[in-house]
């Protein structure tokens, strides 16, 4: 390998580890979790960049390379030292079952009541086409298990994003902003079913699933394009 090419990947591994950092620190900020709790993750290359095991994110560094935490898709640390989060298992099933670039996972309130309570989170909003559908609740399994990453696998079939039962949520995308705000329309739309539901004598409209496919194909457009 040049040196130019080691240069780059260096750069894009920079860049990468800065823009983890900072959405790491946007789900302690937007309330999706509490202390070290979720975790974050940015593919570079075959190199998987994660957030440490229980470290504070306020505390990480995002502009060297010190705590910077990287493993290859069969778990082996490959950067840093720093002990990577004990989520890992879910991180690699994700990228090796999908294109997926980044993957967020959080213990947000309103989306782990939803979990407690119903198999999946039905068409409330048309936002869940970009989810690609009622959001399914992967059956509970101890954290950080091989188990726990088999049940999110089944629950992400033909998804963006699930819930873990009496746990959290985990979204993936091309990016680690498409992560991340699918994450944020999840916890959305699990507060906007809860206050629904709660109305005493009133059950939930929900939309078809004719209409969800409706606005699946309309979100991909949504946003600004790149010429033709």
């Amino acid at each position: 390998m040049t040196e130019q090419r080691q240069g780059a990947e260096r750069d894009a591994v920079g860049r990468a580890w800065r823009e983890l950092v900072e959405t790491a620190r946007r789900t302690v900020t937007d309330g999706l979790v509490v202390g070290t709790s979720g975790n974050v993750s940015v593919r570079v290359g075959d190199t998987v960049l994660v957030t440490p095991s229980g470290v504070p994110y306020d505390r990480l560094r995002p502009d060297g390379p010190e705590d910077a935490v990287g493993v290859d898709l069969g778990g082996r640390q490959v950067l840093g030292d720093l002990a990577p989060t004990s989520e890992l298992p879910m991180h690699l099933a994700i990228y090796r079952a999908t294109d997926a670039r980044a993957v967020v996972h959080t213990h947000a309130v309103h989306a782990t009541a939803v979990s407690m309570l119903v198999p999946e989170l039905p068409g409330v909003h048309y936002m869940t086409g970009a989810l690609g559908g009622p959001v399914r609740v992967a059956p509970y399994a101890l954290y950080g298990t091989e188990e726990l990453a088999r049940n999110m696998l089944q629950a992400l079939r033909g998804r963006t994003g699930c819930l873990l039962q009496n746990h959290g949520t985990v979204t993936y995308g091309d990016s680690l902003p498409q992560a991340y705000d699918r994450t944020a329309q999840l916890e959305w739309m699990s507060r906007l079913w809860l206050t629904a539901s709660a109305v005493p004598g009133r059950t939930p409209t929900l939309l078809s699933p004719e209409r969800l496919k409706e606005a699946e194909e309309k979100l991909r457009g949504y946003g600004q394009q790149p010429p033709p």
